[in-house]
């Protein structure tokens, strides 16, 4: 093949590829390849397209920003359902930077820009915190905008979420300017990230990955006091040179933290090139003592008549290059492979590794995340094997040394049975994971279940696994119900019980049937049925017996209830065992009904059900609020009984395909407007939230 078209083919083939894991790690925070490996895709695609640039287009990932907008809930995304949030411009465009992996490359950056500026400059070298970047506007001394990078033109709107972060001020004080613009990063500290991991795995959900995803979907969450509760951290670094009249960029941090603006003090001026590399080579192992991850260093022009003389590429600036650090990597021998099952049944595969040090701490197992990753890694039991630990935390297998394999091992076979009760396993189509379907028989699903139901966001009864595995091997509990059957008598014949401690999980125990129905709908466990689900299902319904009634269709008029929600509620509530387990609960007194819903603004969309899609000059949580205010129902997916399709900028075209289909009506917000009573064009507060 000419050289030409196989430089075609390879661009198309890396496009592809970086643009799929471009989604997976700004969209879904569930990134599937490491930073090094994607930038030097990046890299490699940047060096064909300037070999052939008749191949280079406007849409390539080297000419673009990676995007967080418009984000669906991916592996690793939360159940915070509803939430959508308005889309503001940038006013200044919010770029990337460009990165190396290389000294080398560091000292190239630093010979041109001693070539092209005719200026003296120096340079400002600060730490490349691995977050989620965010953009603030100040006016007067006031927060009144936050928005995320988007895809560098158009950012989300996060503002409320960002004034719930604690060291973000709301107020500055001192000779701050009347309105500007400031940049960084929010992070989320190691403390915070493994006490929310802990949470997710004790409520079965999938740990994240690493802190910067954690960050980032903590950022996108629809509750401003839940990601309060979060712990994130911000650290502010870049006023754009246009917003303030500043002759250096550490001169303007300086001022931005008399102000009294979160600016990290991990930055050096520095004048050449090795007094560069002397910060590089101390931050790579100083970085480790950080409360927070770090990847890699800035270094900045520090003149900011030299960074406008310098300008920008397409995506990043000239002035400013980031160095990353390789991910520390060890070689270990595999051990053998356990199976998990979890609560909602999946089965994940575990490594367990001959104990190897990395990152400052001792590694033993490290996940192989399902079946069809042992596939790709082609991994044996006796392997030696390459681990990474992804953002510094999660140990990851990356690699096999294929040098070191002895003869004769044998590929590992994923069980066909359920390693707990050794139910057959089942993999639906389009789902990655094998499933042991015994949910009500299979012991570790049984004791997840009631250790969910026990959880602090479901019935927060004093009891976590250790006591659950007591319950359980000496035959008190089953389901939820039993755990009411449980007397002070029986807790003190266990080991390790007291008086004291008897009646303290009693007592917490008690308190559940005060309990609202939302978060004992939350508790039952149902699958693919976050917290915020719950409360949207609780809240559209208002009982238990109205769901335990409703068709799919009803389900599905739940705003973002789709169909695998759907008919997962759905055959749970005709499952002859759920519903006695409901009974019981019933009869010991649990809430299964709702408050009542708010007063209506009006019922002008009395009995109309309708799909709300786009963005639009208010948020589309506040859009479905103002249907649900006048009388409206919303409904995730348009079917035979949608009244309308509520059409903004940039509708789901599925969404309009399916309308067209159905001979269904699709209007836009101004007619809408139309629809309701003069004056009551925005959404009573009360209705808020219920989004």
């Amino acid at each position: 093949m000419h050289a030409r078209e196989e430089a075609r083919q390879r661009i198309e083939q890396l496009r592809v590829i970086l643009r799929e894991n471009s989604r997976r790690y700004y969209v879904d925070n569930a990134p599937t390849m490491s930073d090094q490996e994607y930038d030097f895709l990046m890299h490699e695609l940047e060096a064909l397209e300037a070999a052939y640039p008749e191949f280079l287009t406007p849409d390539s990932p080297t000419q673009k920003v990676g995007s967080d907008i418009d984000a669906p809930m991916g592996e690793n995304a939360e159940s915070q359902t509803g939430t959508d949030f308005v889309k503001r411009a940038h006013r200044y465009p919010m770029l990337s930077l460009g990165t190396t992996y290389s000294i080398t490359e560091v000292e190239e950056f630093a010979a041109r820009a001693d070539k092209l500026l005719e200026e003296s400059f120096s340079y400002c070298c600060e730490l490349k915190f691995d977050g989620t970047a965010i953009c603030l506007t100040y006016r007067n001394g006031e927060l009144v905008q936050a928005l995320t990078r988007g895809d560098g033109v158009m950012g989300d709107d996060v503002t409320d979420n960002a004034r719930s972060i604690s060291n973000i001020p709301q107020k500055l004080h001192g000779d701050y300017p009347r309105e500007f613009e400031i940049r960084g990063e929010v992070l989320m500290p190691f403390s915070s990230f493994e006490s929310l991991n802990r949470e997710r795995a004790d409520e079965g959900d999938a740990p994240f990955a690493n802190p910067r995803n954690a960050a980032s979907g903590s950022l996108k969450l629809g509750d401003p006091q839940e990601v309060a509760r979060r712990g994130l951290w911000c650290t502010l670094y870049h006023i754009p040179a246009q917003s303030v009249p500043f002759q250096t960029h550490n001169e303007a941090l300086e001022k931005a933290a008399s102000w009294g603006l979160p600016v990290s003090e991990h930055r050096r001026l520095c004048k050449d090139i090795s007094e560069i590399r002397a910060f590089i080579d101390h931050w790579e192992t100083a970085r480790r003592s950080l409360p927070y991850a770090t990847d890699g260093i800035v270094i900045k022009i520090n003149e900011l008549s030299a960074q406008r003389a310098l300008g920008y590429t397409a995506k990043s600036p000239r002035w400013a290059v980031a160095y990353k650090y390789k991910a520390e990597q060890a070689c270990t021998e595999l051990l053998g492979i356990d199976y998990q099952v979890g609560r909602t049944g999946a089965v994940t595969p575990v490594a367990n590794l001959d104990p190897v040090q990395l990152g400052g701490t001792t590694v033993k197992r490290a996940t192989l995340v399902n079946a069809d990753q042992m596939e790709a890694l082609d991994i044996r039991v006796g392997d030696f094997v390459y681990v990474e630990k992804g953002g510094e935390i999660i140990p990851k297998i990356t690699g096999v040394n294929l040098s070191r394999r002895p003869q004769g091992l044998q590929k590992p076979a994923f069980p066909e049975l359920c390693p707990d009760c050794g139910t057959p396993l089942v993999r639906a189509e389009g789902e990655a994971k094998w499933f042991c379907p015994n949910q009500d028989g299979c012991p570790t699903q049984i004791k997840s279940r009631i250790l969910h139901f026990l959880g602090r966001k479901a019935m927060n009864v004093l009891a976590g696994e250790a006591t659950v595995d007591q319950f359980y091997a000496a035959g008190l509990v089953r389901t939820p119900s039993d755990l009411y059957n449980i007397n002070k008598y029986q807790l003190l014949s266990l080991e390790g019980w007291q008086d004291k401690s008897a009646q303290r999980f009693l007592d917490s125990l008690a308190a559940t049937k005060d309990v609202p129905f939302e978060r004992v709908l939350f508790a039952l466990g149902i699958r693919f049925v976050g917290e915020t689900t719950a409360r949207d299902i609780a809240r559209h319904f208002g009982s238990i017996d109205a769901i335990a009634a409703a068709s799919k269709e009803e389900l599905l008029e739940v705003g973002e209830v789709g169909e695998v929600i759907a008919s997962s509620v759905f055959d749970y509530m005709h499952s002859p065992a759920h519903i006695a387990e409901i009974e019981r609960l019933k009869a010991i007194g649990l809430q299964f009904t709702g408050a009542a819903s708010a007063q209506q603004a009006s019922s002008a969309l009395e009995g109309k059900t309708i799909v709300v899609s786009g963005n639009f000059s208010i948020s589309r949580d506040d859009m479905k609020a103002l249907v649900v205010s006048h009388g409206g129902k919303c409904a995730s997916g348009v079917s035979g009984s949608t009244s309308f399709l509520l059409a903004g900028t940039k509708p789901g075209p599925e969404k309009i395909r399916k309308c067209e289909s159905l001979g269904i009506p699709v209007i836009d917000e101004s007619t809408f407007m139309s629809m309701i009573p003069e004056g009551s064009q925005q959404p009573r507060e009360e209705q808020l939230s219920l989004f």
